[in-house]
Order: structure tokens, then C-alpha cells, then sequence
């Protein structure tokens, strides 16, 4: 396996994690004895095919999901908390009723952040995804994309330490997707926080990630690990992306 060294104090372990789901004449293992260092304001990118366990590692992680066995160890005792962790889903997770300023400060409201102060939070990072102007629309007025950018800036808003992205953007159109990937890399940039990244789609990992976790086909477990050293923003036809993509389509169980 290929390591990726890192130095420090990691945010986030996770220690041989496995997830069984047991049925009533079955069982059916989806992750075996994953381990994991997640190190501050990294990029992670937790890359797999379809249906091998990512996002059931994500919503472990969450506190979403019981585990079966193994830790979930996190550096910050605030981050224990599921409430405390930042989470964009793959589908667009809005309170229909509310409006994007109220959608992004939902959750510094549920914290109790005073009015003011949460407004201008949330303002900032409407600012930063580029809805200013969109204050006072609802979900239905947006599009796809502007949907997951109020996603991406209520949980960015939300001030956590962590923050977990599930495929956001697998249901967007290919120019969409690669706007939103370029707005996330500026926020990440910005901010500088923890994220860890699911995908299916070696290029976005590779476009995103500081390192990359490749998963196996369920029940998933890590098959290697790479470092990107490569210059942002990033070029997706540069020789070296294209090496290292090759390098890990090699070993990769995606359907290509």
C-alpha cells in the first residue's frame, strides 16, 4: 500500500472500523477494519466505487450510523458532538420554507448564536459561494447548483472543525460540477478546514484532494493511499494529473 506521511496531530481517527447490516436470514459486511488519520485542514478524499461503503464510513462518522465494531476518535471534544459536524449531502438537504439566508443560519440558530452575529456570518459566506442577491429565495427558485452552494455555506457557516461532503456534486450537470468543485477549492482555500470528500470520480478526487483514500468493492476496505502534490489550481489534462490518474485507475475496482 502507498502511504501518505503526514505530520502532526490528527482531527479525526478512525480505528478498524466494520459495519455489518443484519437481515433476517442474512448479513451483509460493508466495511472491514478501515483505519484512517484525518489531519487538520487537510483535503481527504475517500475515493470507491459505487456501493462500497463510502458513504455508510461518512454517516459512521457522522454519528448518523452505529458502527459494528471499532473507534471514531476526534481530537476536538466539540466534534463529538453530531451537531458539531458540518455535512453536505448528496441531494440538495434544504429547508424548503426557508429562505437561503435563513437555510444558512439554521444551524448557528439551532446553536443559539445571537441574531446579528449569525446573520453576518451567514451573509459572509453567501457572499463567498456567490448567492449574494438570493437572500430572500426559496429552494424552489434555485437552481441545482446554487442549492448545493447554500448547502456548502450553511455548513462552512456552522463553524466546525470537520467537515463532510457526500458526493455533493454527483447530481449536477459536467459544467456545473466543475464550477462547484473550483468555488469549493476557493472556500477550502479561505477557510482551511478539515474536509473529508466522497466520490466515485477519480478526476474530482484528484482535482480536490490533498490525499486520496482508495477503497476497495464492498465490504471496502483501504487499498492505498496517495499523496497530491500537485500545484492548484489544477489542470486536468497536465501530464502529471494524468499519471497519477493512470497510476490510480491501475488499481482501482471503479467501473470505467
Amino acid at each position: 500500500m502507498e502511504q501518505s506521511i503526514k505530520k502532526g496531530t490528527p482531527n479525526l481517527i478512525l480505528k478498524n472500523i466494520s459495519k455489518t447490516f443484519y437481515f433476517k436470514d442474512e448479513s451483509v459486511s460493508v466495511i472491514k477494519n478501515i483505519s484512517l488519520d484525518v489531519y487538520g485542514n487537510e483535503f481527504l478524499v475517500i475515493l470507491g466505487p459505487g456501493k462500497c461503503g463510502k458513504t455508510t464510513l461518512l454517516n459512521i462518522i457522522a454519528g448518523l450510523m452505529e458502527k459494528t465494531s471499532g473507534d471514531v476518535i476526534f481530537a476536538s471534544e466539540d466534534d463529538t458532538n453530531p451537531g458539531r459536524l458540518g455535512f453536505v449531502f448528496q441531494r440538495y438537504a434544504l429547508f424548503p420554507w426557508k429562505t437561503v439566508m435563513e437555510n444558512v443560519e439554521s444551524g448557528m440558530r439551532f446553536r443559539g448564536v445571537p441574531k446579528k452575529e449569525r446573520r453576518e456570518k451567514a451573509q459572509y459566506y453567501i457572499d463567498l459561494v456567490n448567492l449574494t442577491g438570493f437572500e430572500k429565495a426559496y429552494p424552489k427558485k434555485l437552481s441545482g447548483g446554487m442549492k448545493q452552494r447554500v448547502g456548502i455555506a450553511r455548513a462552512f457557516a456552522n463553524d466546525t472543525n470537520i467537515l463532510l461532503m457526500d458526493e455533493p456534486f454527483g447530481a449536477l450537470d459536467a459544467q456545473t460540477r466543475y464550477q462547484m468543485q473550483d468555488e469549493l477549492c476557493k472556500i477550502w482555500s479561505n477557510k482551511k478546514k478539515t474536509i473529508v470528500f466522497v466520490t466515485s470520480n477519480i478526476e474530482e478526487a484528484l482535482y480536490l484532494a490533498d490525499r486520496i483514500v482508495l477503497l476497495s468493492a464492498a465490504p471496502a476496505v483501504v487499498k492505498a493511499e496517495y499523496e497530491v502534490k500537485l500545484a492548484r489550481p489544477r489542470s486536468l489534462v497536465s501530464n502529471e494529473f494524468l499519471q497519477l490518474r493512470k497510476k490510480i485507475e491501475d488499481n482501482t475496482d471503479l467501473d470505467l
